[in-house]
């Protein structure tokens, strides 16, 4: 029996492509985010209560993902890229349904006109991803002090970043310039780079999509330089 879900809504994040999403929330904790809720989930009755909570369980799709299907075996990063572990001993987002889920802080709900707003702190979501189910985080049933966490038991190693003088000048110059080069610098950190290419010598430029920017960057261990920072677009 098939089944089909409807979006509750769609994240707002700085993120606009997967290269370089933290691979678990709370990664980037400077990179906020908001869910505009869409459809009959749209309404003020659909939010009550909500407040009382810190943190929320977002279910949602790996939309860019769904048409590519899914393997029984994958290779974790945090195992170098080159062990495979089983799909259901992995957060990978090629998945049977498609279906991911994140834990994260509500920072606040809001409405603009007939659209409500809930605002939610680090995430790990691209831009635009639908949410199909929002439930609040219960800390006495959620929270297990005993749990093990098996291969990814251990918070990743970050690198350093620093900015060339064009870069920081450029981010400086914009009202909330500070703000982005604390959320590029702690998504760079976390080395966006396939997991084979850590520990050996990279001499290619990557870029990624943030906000409405097009930052160019280079690694050499244990140091990612943020080369150039232009417009999207340009």
């Amino acid at each position: 029996m098939n089944y089909s879900l409807t979006p509750v809504g769609h994240i707002q994040s700085p993120f606009k492509e997967k290269f370089a999403v933290p691979r678990q929330p709370g990664l980037a904790p400077s990179a906020t985010a908001s869910i505009a809720l869409c459809g009959e989930a749209n309404q003020d009755d659909a939010v009550r209560g909500l407040e009382q909570f810190s943190h929320i369980w977002l279910l949602f799709l790996f939309d860019q993902n769904l048409a590519k299907g899914w393997t029984p075996t994958v290779r974790p990063p945090r195992l170098g890229g080159n062990e495979r572990v089983g799909v259901f001993a992995s957060r990978a987002t090629f998945r049977p349904n498609g279906v991911g889920m994140s834990v994260v802080p509500i920072t606040g709900i809001r409405k603009i006109g007939r659209q409500v707003i809930i605002d939610i702190g680090s995430c790990d979501l691209v831009d635009g991803t639908p949410v199909v189910d929002i439930k609040p985080y219960i800390p006495y049933s959620d929270s297990i002090t005993e749990a093990k966490g098996g291969y990814a038991a251990e918070i990743p190693d970050t690198l350093e970043v620093t900015f060339s003088d064009d870069a920081r000048n450029l981010l400086l110059k914009q009202n909330d310039g500070a703000h982005k080069i604390q959320v590029i610098q702690e998504v760079l950190a976390q080395d966006p780079r396939p997991a084979y290419k850590k520990g050996k010598s990279d001499d290619k430029e990557y870029a990624v999509h943030l906000f409405d920017l097009n930052i160019k960057f280079t690694v050499d261990e244990p140091l990612i330089t943020v080369s150039t920072i232009e417009a999207f677009g340009d």
